[in-house]
Formats: C-alpha cells, structure tokens, sequence
C-alpha cells in the first residue's frame, strides 16, 4: 500500500484528495448496511489513517449521524492532515457533533452530553465512559464505531495507548452490541501476515482502501475481519496483477451479464438439468431448482428416482419440469445445456451417479452427495468428459482431498493443479481457484448462512450463470457473491437476523443482489 501511495504521490497525486476519496468510502459502506442514521464512535489515532475515519464521520454527520470523536493521542502530537480534518468537524453546528474526547478522559471540544458525565467519571475507563453516555442517551439507534487508530504501515504488538483503546473497542462491541468497522484493516492485523496482536480489535466490517491487503484474507484473520468490502482508489495501482485480482467484487465482474436483447428468448439462457433429491430430502431438490430459476436459467428439469416423483412434483417450483428417472445412466442422453448435480441424492445409487459425473459432456455442478460420491473415486476427475464445478465445504474437502492440512488457498490450489476443474471452495470467505486463473475471495455473506439449504440455491445459482454463458470460474465467482449480498440484504433491510435467515430469505433477495451487481 505504501508503495503504491508513494507512486501515486510522484504522479502529483495529492494526499488530502485520496484521504476523502477513502474516507467517502467508508461512509458510503456504512450507510450501504445502516440506512437509518444512529451514533457513530470514531477511534482516533494520529495518523492518516484516522484522517480517513474523520472523513468517514463528517460524511455521515451529513446523512443525520450523531458523531463522538475519541483521540488516543494529545492533538498536538497527530499529523498536520488529521488535525485539519478534525477541525472540520469541529466547525459542525455543536447540536450535530458530538464529543471530542481523549481517552484520558478529558473533554477537548465537545457539547453538554460529555460535560454531564465527565466529572463524575474520572475513574472510568474509556469504554466505560462511552457506555456511560450511550445509557444516558438511552438511544435505540445502530451504534457504529470506526476503527481509525493504525494503518496498514503498523505491525502488533500493540502499544499504549492503543492497546487500551482497542480494548475498548472489543468491549463496546460485546457489551454494547455495536458494529465496528475498521478502516483500512483493524488496528493490531498484521496486513501482510494477518497475524494478530492478542488486543487486536474485532471489526465486524473491514473497509480496506484501495486494494485487499494479503493478511485480510489469511484463515486465521477471518474472525477479526469480518465482511470485507474494498474502496477503490483509482489513483493507486496495486504492486502486481495477482494483488489486485484477489478479491471478487462487482468491479470485477463487469460485462459478465449485459442487459438481455428485447427480442431474447428461454432457449438462449440455458436448459438446466437438476440431479437432486431422494427419499427423506427433497428440499433439496427443490431448492436447486428455484435458484436455477432465480439466476436466470431458460428452462430447469428436475429429474429424481420415481419413489419420490410425486411428491417432488407436487411441491416444486411451477415453472419447473419434474420428470422421473429409472436410472441416473439414462440422463446421458437428454439435451441438456448444464448439469446441477448431488444435493439430497444419497449414495444408494454411487455408481450410476459416478458415470453420469464422468461422462456427461455438458458442464455441470457437483456438490454435497455428489461429491461424497467422488470422493470414493476422485480419479474420475481427471478423466470427465465435460468441464466440472465443484462446490464443497470444509467437511467435504476433506474427504474430497484427504491428508492436505494447509491454509484454504495452499489446499485449494493444490486440488486444481492435480485435477483439471473449477473448485469453489464453500466458507467464511469463499475460494475460487482454477488452474492458470488467479485465486480469488470472495467478500458477501454472513454468520446467518450456516444452516442447511443454502449451498443447494448456490449449486442451482452457479448452474443459472453457467447456462447463460459464464465461465465456470465467473459463475462461481458471480454465484458467491450474489447469494452472499442476498443474505446480507435479507439482514439488513428486511428484518431477519443471523438467527432466524433461512434459505429462502437468499433466494427471495437474489434480484436486489443481481440489480446492485449492474449497478
């Protein structure tokens, strides 16, 4: 980052204009998640890095947000740009801003709110102080802190007084159910490494400027992350082609799917054949079929074992076709553009399932059963007739490719360059790697997703986006993506929780996911 700053810098860039292009970013995300305007904390350090996080806070002071600025440092010792920044909050009428308040304790600039705890709270910590003033508030509002104390040029371990004011983030967001977004990275992530200072803050949004820092997508730093989202900075040029390509993102997926022609018609979107379902787990099968659906296929077939055709055909999608089969061999001879295959299919059936894999020249999505099944005989991968998705989670990788105990993206890596297919390698953040093609990570999603169903609509999704001419990496990429974002609109516009999001919550808001993709 450094790196490309300083080029930057040589070309005339000015510092101050990459500063507020940042830190538009990082209100644009918040407001992306809170609609409605609440109270935002703003963790100062004395850099430009808190520079971005004052930006961030008197653009959303702009869209109605209560702003309280806490500084880690005496004013006097911050940069000349940040105190500039915090100066134009300063000039804000005093009913909108907030407190400017050092950690210490002591009130530098601020409104009666601070001046009617302050003097009886000299023997608060920080975070007991803001805990103190949000009770007083006894606001129902989002509460938002931003993480502005270290950039990306830190490494932990952490020192005072930011070790203690990272504390205090963490125990805001336990105690005080807020959201912390960090800016950049959160303070005490090593950005190159992704190893973590013992204090390092919890951010449950990271807005990284510019371009994904290797350490954010690191297994061990996923917990201290959370949802990463990219502000990019057209200025800035990553230090390679591999670096900027490792995150999927709507900028990346530009041109994957135009607007239809007027005169487009289901045959030119793709037939889908759906291989789902047995006795026990039909969900399954219909499932799939409605995310085929909703991603935009021409016409979906699902095709199950006769004990349970009636049952499937009478609660399947309308626009759907249910057809029995005797034999999974027999499917070899449909016209059939994309195979989804294997949630809910049980291993009764192994081998046929296992030639219909190998043999079927049609691409197709292999997932949950289907994969279990080949992971008997993995070696049929090297020898199947036609391109093949694969979408397992962490359990089935592991009977998938057994013995490999590397971090996600040695393992998947690894799988690609023994077997000629496209892997999308199911969790936290999501891994697409195919061999010669960069690895990529995907950003959407949240905690809500980890109940059964939700990787059937991402089989049917990726088989949509296949039929319509995507490649199988883009569709797995653009797949990923989608589904996540659904689940996060789901959350965050339209009332569900981590607890209560089903699978058909994804499948309800995959338009508002497809729309915000375009857009």
């Amino acid at each position: 980052m450094r790196a490309a700053e300083e080029a930057a810098f040589a070309r005339g860039v000015q510092v101050e204009a990459l500063m507020d292009q940042a830190g538009a970013g990082v209100a644009q995300t918040v407001a992306k998640f809170f609609a409605k305007p609440g109270k935002c904390i703003v963790f100062a350090g004395k850099g430009h890095n808190a520079g971005d996080a004052l930006v961030a806070a008197d653009c959303l002071r702009r869209l109605g947000w209560k702003i309280e600025v806490r500084l880690a440092f005496k004013e006097n010792d911050c940069s000349e740009l940040m105190r500039k920044k915090l100066e134009n909050l300063r000039r804000r009428p005093p009913q909108i801003l907030g407190a400017t308040t050092s950690l210490s304790g002591t009130t530098d600039i601020g409104i009666t709110l601070v001046e009617l705890w302050a003097d009886v709270a000299d023997d608060l910590s920080a975070a007991q102080q803001i805990i103190a003033a949000e009770a007083y508030l006894g606001t129902a509002a989002p509460l938002v802190i931003l993480d502005g104390l270290l950039g990306v040029g830190a490494r932990p371990p952490l020192r005072e007084p930011v070790r203690a004011a990272c504390r205090s983030i963490n125990q805001l967001r336990r105690n005080k159910d807020a959201y912390v977004f960090a800016v950049d990275l959160p303070t005490g992530l090593d950005g190159d490494s992704g190893k973590v200072d013992r204090d390092c803050v919890i951010a449950d949004f990271t807005v990284t400027i510019g371009f994904a820092k290797t350490g954010l997508v690191a297994d061990g730093a996923l917990n201290f992350v959370g949802r990463l989202e990219v502000v990019p900075l057209h200025e800035l040029h990553g230090p390679d082609k591999k670096t900027k390509e490792i995150i999927s993102s709507p900028p990346a997926f530009h041109g994957l799917l135009p607007r239809r022609q007027y005169s487009a018609y289901k045959n030119q979107f793709g037939r889908i054949g759906v291989v789902a379902g047995s006795k026990g787990f039909i969900g399954a099968a219909l499932m799939t079929s409605q995310g085929a659906l909703r991603a935009g296929a021409g016409l979906v077939e699902v095709f199950v074992p006769e004990e349970i055709y009636e049952i499937v055909a009478s609660t399947a999608p309308m626009e759907a076709m249910v057809k029995p089969v005797q034999s999974y061999r027999d499917l070899l001879k449909q016209k059939t553009d994309v195979w989804a295959l294997g949630p809910g299919l049980g291993k009764s059936r192994a081998g046929e399932v296992l030639e219909l894999i190998e043999k079927a020249k049609q691409p197709m999505v292999t997932d949950a059963d289907g994969l279990n099944i080949l992971s008997e005989k993995n070696s049929v991968l090297r020898r199947c007739k036609g391109e093949r998705l694969l979408t397992p989670h962490p359990g089935e990788m592991k009977r998938l490719f057994p013995d490999h105990k590397e971090p996600r993206a040695e393992t998947a890596t690894k799988f690609c360059n023994r077997f000629p297919v496209t892997l999308l390698f199911k969790g936290s953040r999501t891994i697409v790697a195919e061999r010669d093609r960069p690895l990529t990570y995907n950003t959407t999603g949240n905690p809500g997703m980890a109940t059964g169903g939700m990787g059937d609509i991402l089989t049917g999704v990726c088989a949509g986006l296949i039929g319509q001419g995507l490649s199988l990496y883009d569709a797995a990429r653009v797949g990923a993506w989608t589904c996540g974002r659904a689940a996060e609109i789901a959350i965050f516009n339209d009332g569900q929780s981590e607890q209560s999001l089903l699978p058909r919550d994804v499948l309800d808001h995959l338009g508002d996911a497809f729309n915000e993709l375009r857009s």
